[in-house]
């Protein structure tokens, strides 16, 4: 999933990753709502807030949905910058790099959330917008713009667009690589609504709170660890 890159990659590594990382945004985006009654995985509602609030002249409240909008385009920024930095190095996956920050800031925030009690919270929804703008970024570059894990609305645009050009004869051609991105789209669709009913339970049947993100940080290890040992074994096999 991490490991192939450029023409190596094919549709089945971009489906894989889709489905882990749209499970893991799944998680995220319902643990946030439920914590902080904020959506963490994607920043449309929060810019239209915060054209609002600056039309109300509301200084403060606005400025809190900027530094959400903020921490969503640095973590972007962040992730396409430590994959070009350390791209050149050929003995490091620089997918990885992105992935174990992920994976530290979830884990810090579940961590964290036992000890103390949370009396900042924009702090923790900018943190885990941060998170999901390093996740979408890594995941866009190594698919090459073809994989978004951690929003729905470009993917129903798009899957709603290929199921319309089934219809039409002079679309023949392309019919199998219309039939690939749907079943790409209706992946990361249902992956997503999975993480959401699997981070919902947790959250609240368990009564896990915060800690629920623990379950998003371990599919993330789990992915990056059974991925390196795949590739590994494949690589000793062909030695």
């Amino acid at each position: 999933m991490f490991t192939h890159q450029g023409k190596s990659r094919t549709a089945k590594h971009n489906l894989h990753i889709a489905t882990i990382l749209s499970v893991v945004a799944g998680i995220v985006n319902v643990t946030g709502f439920l914590s902080f009654k904020q959506l963490t995985t994607h920043v449309t509602g929060h810019f239209a807030l915060f054209i609002n609030d600056v039309a109300e002249f509301k200084v403060w409240q606005g400025t809190i949905y900027f530094l959400y909008i903020f921490s969503f385009l640095f973590g972007s920024f962040a992730s396409s910058f430590l994959i070009e930095k350390f791209k050149g190095n050929k003995k490091l996956n620089v997918y990885v790099i992105p992935t174990i920050i992920e994976c530290v800031i979830l884990l810090s925030i579940g961590l964290v959330s036992n000890f103390i009690t949370i009396e900042t919270p924009n702090v923790i929804v900018c943190l885990l917008l941060f998170a999901m703008g390093l996740q979408n970024s890594f995941v866009t570059k190594i698919s090459n713009a073809v994989v978004r894990t951690t929003h729905l609305t470009g993917l129903f645009t798009d899957l709603g667009i290929d199921l319309s050009l089934l219809l039409f004869k002079k679309h023949h051609q392309k019919r199998l690589k219309l039939k690939e991105n749907i079943k790409l789209r209706l992946y990361i669709i249902s992956s997503f609504f999975l993480g959401g009913l699997m981070g919902g339970y947790v959250y609240s049947r368990l009564n896990m709170e915060l800690n629920t993100l623990f379950l998003a940080a371990f599919i993330l290890f789990i992915s990056l660890f059974y991925d390196d040992v795949k590739y590994r074994f494949i690589k000793i096999k062909n030695s």
